[in-house]
């Protein structure tokens, strides 16, 4: 993975200026495809091309593009699919420019992750799902991801670079001190003896994954706040690839890309699945998603040449700098391949939701945050009530959570233990 601080998140204001100085502003064409080979039947996918927002001054398009790897039952999964859609958009103000709801989908991301968790578990259903959910306005990818299904992207200049994380307990150290913290167990089945086995997994349940979307038996510090990561493409375009760990269980980034270079979305799917299965023949569900983003009317690129060593997986974006926001602009006025507008992973409702991010009046002063319920006023508890950041000196100030989604948080800090009673619907 890419490593996090090192790198220039680009103001969106300086692109969107950027693109406005065209005479024209061209939006990508988008085609995809999508290959499955079942052996458990809990691999899922959601693909809604061309849906329409209404703005101020016209329609705009988006695509979104959903993977959702179940475990323990399929269950999880689709409820995820069928509904985390409408929780996202759900958390979204109406009526907001293309630069604010663009600036908006990382918390909305958070905010409908969550509430998609929280509903679910109300069905007292114990499996669960990892998710990588994309989000393709113009050229501005947005990628939300919990568990170990991964989305990755190839630039069309050939550069490849990993949009979302991977939640593995035993890849992921700051995954496993924060459970542990919050009171979970982080070890080895036992084998008898003193001998231990198998992957790294969270106790009691014995999940191997630090975050999904229900698993309610495991206990809630496992949690459904997921990794975000937006960034803009070059006008060049792009290539993703969303799979689930059958794939990437056998295949390496770049092995998957270069197995499936010149051709066809479609194509490219199938040959990434077969790739995966063929060594050791089908193991686990295995399920690839290709969407190639590229400019309008114009054929897709041939590939670049191929890359070798480590070059591949370069640094993605700029090294951050104390420039100024003039000196941003002038250094931002040619376009990088690839740049970020949007990075954050933690696990933390009150980081997650905190106003220093874009569109600090997005959240209603009477509505709560995540499941976007009405609010007496007097009864919602702000996000930063109790939090020992000393930055938070003022806990009356929102967003507000209601008491249902303020217990959702504190069970997922590690503030109330494991076995409480869980939340009913009113």
């Amino acid at each position: 993975m890419l490593s996090k601080g090192e790198h220039q998140t680009v103001p969106l204001s300086v692109l969107l200026k950027r693109e406005l100085a065209n005479e024209k502003i061209e939006r990508p064409e988008i085609s995809h495809g999508q290959a499955s080979q079942s052996k458990k039947g809990e691999d899922f996918t959601f693909v809604k091309t061309e849906c329409q927002r209404v703005l101020g001054d016209g329609v705009a398009t988006y695509s979104v593009f959903g993977l959702f790897d179940g475990h323990n039952g399929s269950a999880a999964a689709i409820y995820a699919k069928e509904n985390l859609l409408q929780n996202v958009l759900g958390a979204i103000p109406p009526d907001l420019s293309r630069d604010e709801w663009i600036a908006a989908l990382p918390r909305a991301l958070v905010a409908g992750f969550v509430k998609t968790d929280k509903d679910f578990q109300e069905r007292a259903k114990t499996s669960g799902t990892t998710v990588t959910f994309v989000i393709i306005e113009g050229w501005v990818v947005t990628v939300a991801s919990v568990g170990d299904s991964r989305c990755i992207l190839e630039s069309a200049e050939g550069g490849i670079y990993y949009l979302s994380a991977d939640h593995r307990l035993d890849c992921n150290e700051e995954e496993r001190e924060r459970i542990i913290a919050c009171g979970g167990e982080v070890g080895r089945l036992n084998a008898g003896g003193g001998t231990e086995i198998g992957p790294l997994r969270c106790w009691p349940g014995g999940l191997c994954l630090s975050r999904s979307i229900g698993d309610m038996d495991v206990g809630e510090y496992i949690v459904p706040v997921p990794y975000v990561k937006q960034v803009k493409l070059s006008a060049a375009g792009g290539r993703l690839v969303i799979a689930s760990d059958g794939v990437w269980d056998a295949l390496s980034a770049e092995m998957a890309v270069e197995c499936c270079h010149g051709m066809p979305a479609d194509a490219s799917a199938s040959q990434i699945v077969k790739e995966a299965v063929q060594p050791k023949g089908i193991r686990d569900d295995t399920t690839c998603i290709v969407v190639d983003i590229h400019p309008p009317e114009k054929p897709i690129p041939p590939p670049p040449p191929k890359k070798s060593g480590k070059g591949v997986f370069k640094s993605m974006f700029r090294k951050r700098t104390s420039a100024s926001s003039s000196d941003i602009q002038k250094d931002f006025c040619e376009p990088d391949v690839v740049e970020e507008l949007f990075e954050e992973g933690s696990a933390s409702l009150s980081d997650r939701l905190d106003a220093k991010y874009p569109v600090c009046n997005m959240f209603k002063l009477f509505i709560c945050a995540v499941c976007q319920v009405e609010i007496k006023p007097g009864q919602g508890v702000s996000i930063h009530a109790g939090s020992s950041n000393t930055r938070h000196s003022r806990p009356w100030d929102g967003p507000f959570l209601c008491s249902s989604c303020q217990e959702k948080k504190d069970a997922m800090e590690g503030k109330r233990p494991f076995g409480d009673a869980r939340y009913n619907s009113e």
